[in-house]
């Protein structure tokens, strides 16, 4: 293991010990001890939750996939089915909705790059199409999902949520949220290890607003460091969701500042990945938090630095 017990951590922050800190994805290799991945979130659906369905065609997708990375996202995340209750989609459609982007922004970049999908055929085709991740938004419900990727060799986001895929889970209850989303993971990641996915090759993902209410995932922020520190990188998937709407009281286009918020919460309580829309502000926002968690030198230093203040201009 290349981490067993937490770096000593500043005042207002929790460095979590991973039990594999360098995990290769590709050719990238990212060292999550001394950095914080940027996802951004790409939807070839008609009906997405948040852009609806702006990047449903094939080159729109195509195009707001190498934006992202543009803008600086270490990682694209690309998916073709809600995870809002609905109509199941088959898995023929589903694949044909973000294989091919998948396999368009492969051959363009050596970005990271998830499927949001559940479906194991839909899996195994992005994988061959060149993704790297399978993001699984329903906890690893399907066992066959693990093979798949274990054949594959790829990285699992395990996330945890408790209805059937594209189903109804009205007032959802927990004694203990954080509690029971702890108890849940590990479950799953003794699942996936037992299914052929090594350690590290395995990420969690809380799932924030997944079968939860706006208070549930306010507490998950605020106790994210004790996710994190079962030691395996961890997701925070909070961009726009509807507890920031709920709390601050607005729209969907209007929570960039709130999501903004609460990824730096989430980073300073040992998040290692952040899934985004707004891909250019969540890299500044990412960017100034490694540097005061001192992983990152500040481009320059003018301010104060010499004998006369003189004013810093771009």
């Amino acid at each position: 293991m290349d981490s067993q017990a937490a770096a000593p951590s500043s005042p207002g922050t929790y460095l979590p010990g991973l039990r594999h800190a360098t995990h290769t994805f590709g050719a990238r290799t990212v060292d999550f001890d001394r950095q914080v991945a940027l996802m951004a979130v790409i939807n070839r659906t008609p009906d997405s939750f948040y852009d609806g369905g702006a990047t449903f065609a094939l080159q729109a997708a195509v195009d707001a996939s190498l934006k992202a990375v543009e803008d600086g996202a270490d990682w694209v995340d690309i998916g073709g089915a809600p995870f809002s209750p609905g109509e199941p989609i088959p898995a023929a459609e589903e694949a044909d909705r973000i294989v091919p982007v998948i396999a368009s922004v492969r051959a363009a970049s050596d970005v990271i790059i998830s499927a949001d999908t559940f479906l194991p055929e839909v899996a195994r085709q992005a994988l061959a199409a060149g993704a790297n991740v399978v993001n699984d938004t329903t906890g690893l419900r399907d066992p066959d999902l693990a093979a798949v990727v274990a054949d594959a060799g790829a990285h699992l986001v395990i996330t945890h949520s408790l209805a059937e895929p594209r189903t109804v889970y009205p007032r959802p209850t927990y004694g203990d949220v954080v509690g029971e989303i702890v108890d849940f993971l590990l479950r799953k990641v003794d699942d996936a290890v037992r299914l052929g996915i090594p350690e590290d090759r395995i990420l969690l993902d809380p799932g924030h607003d997944l079968n939860k209410n706006t208070l549930h995932s306010l507490e998950i922020t605020r106790r994210f460091s004790e996710i994190a520190g079962l030691g395996f990188p961890t997701l925070a998937a909070v961009s726009n969701k509807d507890f920031i709407g709920e709390t601050l009281d607005r729209p969907k286009r209007e929570r960039v500042e709130g999501s903004l918020a609460a990824a730096v919460i989430c980073i300073l309580g040992g998040a290692r990945v952040v899934r985004m829309h707004n891909v250019a502000a969540s890299r500044a926002a990412v960017n100034l938090t490694e540097a005061v968690l001192g992983w990152r030198e500040p481009v320059y230093l003018r301010h104060n630095m010499g004998d006369v203040n003189e004013p810093v201009t771009p």
